[in-house]
């Protein structure tokens, strides 16, 4: 039986540490800065999109890898004998996933997972996927376990700048305004490997986050307790605070909160201030 290599995507935003502890390998997406092509969280930080905002009024943006960028990013570990297992964003938000699979037909012994989610949602199943490795199995048991496990994953973040969805598509500009307005912070779920706005929180910010904690902790017997991640864009750290209390007031058997920053290609379309709770079902 062959070793086995676990590689994503660098939207899963585990953080360094994480990456290192777990021995993961993380492709970085492409973004465009204007004309520069840049490096997910190599040749461009999340603090260079927001001020490359401010400065211009334009929003950089993302594309995914192509499939000769996959094959040269796992050539080294297909000749060391590695099989590896590679996770992509959903499908329904990008090609990378699609453009994996073309790869994977010309190289082989690589197993693509389209996670059906995003963030740290894919971390979720990437640690998921290294509990196995761990455990001794294979690399398309593996893969066949995770891709059944894809639907358990509780993803939702709450969105505190509305500007940057709206100037990505992703929210029209009368609903952008309203929100605005209105001082509404829209919650976005990922449902079925698609983001979905799913309620809408009014109020001083912190209490806005602290109401969202509640609705996805509160009264849950079936959260499992392994580990929990609160991902953020860059935001006040009493409100991760604040949501830290919530996890320990509401589920006090989680054994490991893990807090991360996403990278630059989550970044580019909700802005600073967004922050998720993100966890697995039994």
């Amino acid at each position: 039986m062959n070793k086995v290599k676990i590689i994503s995507d660098s939207t899963c935003d585990l953080s360094e540490d994480i990456l290192k502890k777990f021995d993961v390998t993380v492709l970085p997406h492409p973004i465009l800065r204007g004309d520069e092509l840049l490096q997910d969280n190599v040749t461009i930080t999340p603090d260079d999109i927001y001020a490359y905002y401010e400065s211009t009024g334009r929003l950089c943006t993302t594309s995914a890898p192509n499939s000769y960028n996959y094959t040269s990013f796992w050539e080294p570990w297909l000749e060391q004998g590695y099989d590896i297992i590679h996770f992509t964003i959903s499908s329904d938000m990008s090609t990378a996933y699609n453009q994996a699979v073309l790869a994977a037909e010309e190289t082989g012994h690589v197993y693509p997972i389209d996670s059906r989610t995003l963030s740290t949602g894919i971390g979720l199943l990437v640690l998921e996927a290294c509990d196995l490795r761990d455990q001794g199995l294979a690399a398309e048991e593996i893969a066949d376990r995770i891709r059944e496990r894809t639907a358990s994953c509780q993803v939702s973040f709450l969105v505190d700048v509305i500007e940057y969805l709206w100037k990505g598509g992703r929210c029209s500009s009368v609903a952008a305004f309203g929100a605005t307005m209105l001082k509404l912070k829209p919650r976005i779920d990922v449902l079925e490997g698609k983001m979905l706005s799913t309620k809408k929180y009014r109020g001083k910010t912190a209490r806005c986050f602290a109401s969202y904690a509640d609705d996805v902790l509160k009264d849950k017997d079936n959260i499992r307790q392994d580990r929990i991640f609160i991902t953020h864009s860059g935001i006040d750290p009493e409100i991760i605070e604040i949501v830290k209390d919530k996890i320990r007031t509401h589920q006090p058997g989680i054994k490991e909160i893990y807090v991360t920053r996403a990278g630059g290609t989550i970044s580019c379309h909700c802005g600073p201030g967004t922050l998720g709770i993100l966890y697995m079902y039994q």
